[in-house]
């Protein structure tokens, strides 16, 4: 292998890249749109809950159960209904996720110490995201129900009872339970893949298309020279793309980095090696660039963001998909 040669193509290959202002345009902008685009829309955090309310008991102690709700910043009140139909038919139409029914006689039964319900309604329709927003509100439920039993301990002078066993629980890499900062670091794995792939899908086939893949052959270059020269300048405008996606995240999202950032960019070379490698080989099969243009497309999208465990958990896919 001549070092000269690979130069020479990889020179070739560059100028060909700034010569055609679509693939420069692709190969900068999509990384900025992609990564805009779904960190801003792609969340998994169940927040600020529409919640419409049918209060029958309108007591302070009611009132006080609400407020419960509305101080987190799980639940936003859209709506106070007016009788039962009205609640159903908010959540009916969609302005509600949930709904919370206060019975009339709820504080007389606090009161006298009887055991009271209240009843809540969720819209199912989003399983996972009804789970969650159920969760949210027996957390709520059951600290607002301790706070009244210890409040009734303290009159009867017992004074408060520490449980048996304390969790101390430490969340690790992820503190704030933030979906971004798993998010974005899984978009600019997505990205690259996609990107590289994309870019890569038209260099040989163009060659061909445009009739000099037979002026290559018949020169002294070999084929490993050939892919490896063609390889190069994409392999740099990826690298470019990354430290532009991870420079975005941690300013624009906020996305903490820690650690050895040689190490990260080390192994994402790897990765983009892969990707564009594919790229590469998938221009060779098809030798048309429209062609090899869907080919990518359907290989990069598709395992990236349903089967690569981003958006949903390898564990519960079928076994046979798993591999």
């Amino acid at each position: 292998m001549r070092l000269i040669r690979l130069k020479a193509i990889a020179w070739k290959e560059l100028i060909q890249i700034f010569r055609d202002p679509t693939s420069l345009t692709l190969a900068v902008s999509i990384p900025v749109l992609l990564l805009i685009l779904f960190g801003y829309a792609l969340t998994l955090d169940v927040d600020r809950i529409p919640t419409v309310v049918h209060d029958l008991d309108r007591t302070p102690r009611s009132r006080d159960l609400i407020d419960q709700f509305l101080r987190s910043k799980y639940f936003q009140l859209e709506a106070v209904a007016d009788n039962y139909a009205d609640l159903q038919n908010k959540i009916d139409r969609g302005q509600a996720l949930m709904g919370l029914v206060i019975p009339a006689n709820f504080s007389r039964d606090l009161e006298a110490d009887r055991e009271t319900a209240i009843q809540i309604l969720v819209d199912g329709t989003d399983a996972n995201t009804a789970t969650i927003a159920l969760g949210y509100a027996q957390a709520i439920v059951t600290l607002y129900s301790q706070e009244i039993l210890a409040h009734k301990m303290n009159q009867l002078g017992i004074g408060s009872i520490s449980p048996p066993v304390e969790p101390r629980i430490r969340i690790w890499f992820n503190p704030d339970l933030e979906s971004k900062n798993f998010i974005i670091p899984g978009l600019i794995a997505v990205i690259m893949v996609i990107l590289a792939t994309i870019l890569t899908s038209s260099t040989i086939a163009r060659e061909w298309e445009r009739g000099t893949m037979e002026q290559l052959i018949s020169t002294p270059i070999r084929n490993s020279e050939l892919i490896l020269g063609k390889l190069i300048p994409y392999f740099g405008i990826g690298m470019f793309d990354l430290a532009l996606t991870v420079v975005m995240g941690r300013f624009l999202f906020e996305v903490p980095l820690r650690g050895s950032g040689f190490l990260l960019f080390s192994l994402a070379g790897l990765f983009l090696l892969g990707a564009i490698s594919q790229g590469v080989v998938v221009s060779i099969i098809a030798k048309n660039q429209l062609l090899s243009s869907q080919i990518s497309i359907v290989l990069s999208y598709l395992p990236t963001f349903i089967l690569s465990g981003f958006i949903y958990p390898i564990d519960n896919m079928p076994k046979l998909i798993q591999g």
